[in-house]
């Protein structure tokens, strides 16, 4: 049996380190045993998933050094790759199922799901689909289907007895079927939900064993469920600890930075970044922690990575990368990487149309375009202060922005305009009176380089994490007051629907 393992992130947002780190330990595993690596993108939430997307998740792992045998990129035999481009390979098996009597379809609408859920809570019980769509009859069904009502489909899941999961690292786990629920497999809009596309795409591809998050472990009686309505042996399965704050929270971009790209635009060096993250599946000696690639596989055991959780200690990488920088590079080598990471022709270019008509001698570009090459900039408070804005709107602004940027599928000039109009708006402030505390959190001074131009410059990852410590120095949000903001966003959004 040849040892195939996969990594499949979607395509919604920004790479994510956590992606990095289970695709990291996927490839060490495969390579390992001798085996194949591939990498699959599951794109099937159209509304989230964008080309765009798929590209910088790709570039950010093969910039940290990743490679993969298959994958939408590189082709290969069980293709396609994309779940998008597999459409009626799920809609056949999804016939199946039914046909099989493992499933049925579900004609309950959002209005209906919802009270359903709100009755179950009144009652004290776990808010879960009841299964009332099951008993219609094949009569019924076909007169649904035939007045053009909008259905899923749903699998059948047993109410009673005890799930039990062979994990390779924390041995059976046990589940209640009755805290399980009806999972959908079938969308309205004719495609898969994430556990009958993983299941059908892990068992077509060859796939032996699955290592990914332990947020998993709720859905594995389902997948395994799944393989036994299709008569399919399961691959081993393996629930990897998620990565923690030193504060042992779940790594989040609320406390930190997570993405790829943030690491790569803060000047780190990707062969510091994949040691770091490999150093997270095993424990070392003092002294002994540089390790290229080649010895993480050849050193790698799923017994070794710590259940409790492995932290993302941000200063520890600080030191392992100015290992690298000292120890690994010679001052020609560096001066190279520090001209691929910071003067690339385009971005060279976009930074003189921005300064151009605004300097007089060369030596003002240095000063006036300074932030655009920094990292975390260490932002006075009354600097942030200096503006029209009140204590309650400074704060909001910057997390109504934060909230809004994350959400949006493009990062551009344009995107970034409408989404401080937005913000304005919502904070009941005039637009440029809004920006220039932007201008300060972002550039450091309320006078810089054209602000949106900046932050498309700047990217996604740097930009959130000038913010977020903005929002700090001029005092935070409480959980509560998150909490109401968000709720009172939520409200306005849905009145204006």
């Amino acid at each position: 049996m040849t040892v195939r393992t996969r990594v499949a992130p979607s395509p919604t947002g920004d790479p994510h380190v956590g992606t990095a780190y289970i695709a990291l330990i996927n490839y060490c595993f495969a390579k390992k045993h001798g085996g194949e690596f591939l990498l699959r993108i599951e794109d099937t939430d159209r509304a989230r998933s964008t080309a765009e997307s798929e590209r910088v998740i790709l570039e950010a792992l093969r910039w940290i050094g990743l490679t993969w045998d298959e994958g939408p990129d590189v082709g290969g035999p069980y293709g396609p790759y994309r779940q998008s481009e597999r459409a009626a390979i799920y809609q056949q098996h999804c016939n199946h199922l039914l046909e099989k009597g493992h499933a049925f379809r579900c004609f309950c609408t959002t209005q209906t799901l919802d009270a359903m859920r709100e009755e179950q809570r009144k009652s004290g019980m776990q808010p879960r689909y009841d299964g009332r769509c099951q008993h219609l009859s094949a009569t019924e069904v076909s007169a649904k289907m035939a007045a053009g009502e909008p259905h899923v489909v749903r699998m059948k899941v047993p109410s009673e007895g005890l799930c039990t999961i062979n994990d390779m690292r924390r041995g059976a786990i046990e589940i209640e079927w009755s805290k399980v629920d009806m999972q959908v497999l079938m969308k309205s809009d004719g495609l898969p939900t994430y556990h009958l596309a993983n299941v059908v795409d892990d068992h077509l591809m060859r796939i032996t064993h699955v290592m990914r998050g332990e947020e998993w472990i709720s859905s594995a009686p389902k997948h395994q469920l799944l393989y036994q309505y299709f008569g399919w042996e399961m691959p081993q399965i393996c629930h990897l600890p998620l990565l923690r704050n030193p504060d042992r929270s779940k790594l989040s971009k609320r406390k930190n930075p997570t993405g790829i790209l943030f690491y790569q635009r803060m000047g780190y060096l990707p062969e510091a970044l994949l040691n770091f993250l490999g150093l997270l599946t095993m424990s070392v000696a003092e002294g002994e922690e540089m390790r290229s690639l080649a010895q993480l596989v050849e050193q790698f055991t799923p017994e070794n990575i710590s259940l409790g959780g492995p932290v993302f200690d941000a200063e520890k990488l600080n030191w392992l990368n100015s290992r690298y920088i000292r120890e690994t590079l010679t001052p020609e080598q560096l001066i190279a990487r520090v001209a691929g990471w910071a003067f690339q022709p385009e971005r060279q270019l976009a930074i003189a149309k921005l300064a151009q008509t605004r300097i007089t001698r060369l030596s003002d570009l240095g000063p006036l375009a300074a932030y655009l090459f920094a990292g975390v900039l260490d932002t006075p408070e009354a600097a942030l202060r200096d503006n029209k804005l009140n204590e309650l709107q400074l704060r909001q602004a910057f997390q109504f922005a934060l909230w809004e940027f994350d959400k949006l599928v493009a990062w551009d000039v344009a995107s970034i305009d409408k989404t401080l109009r937005l913000v304005a708006d919502k904070t009941g402030t005039k637009f440029r009176d809004l920006v220039r505390p932007f201008y300060v959190a972002i550039a450091g001074s309320a006078q810089s380089l054209p602000l949106f131009d900046s932050m498309e410059l700047l990217g996604r990852d740097v930009c959130r994490e000038r913010l977020r410590r903005s929002l700090t120095v001029v005092g935070g949000v409480s959980a509560n007051e998150a909490k109401a903001w968000a709720k009172l966003l939520a409200a306005e959004a849905a009145a204006e629907e």
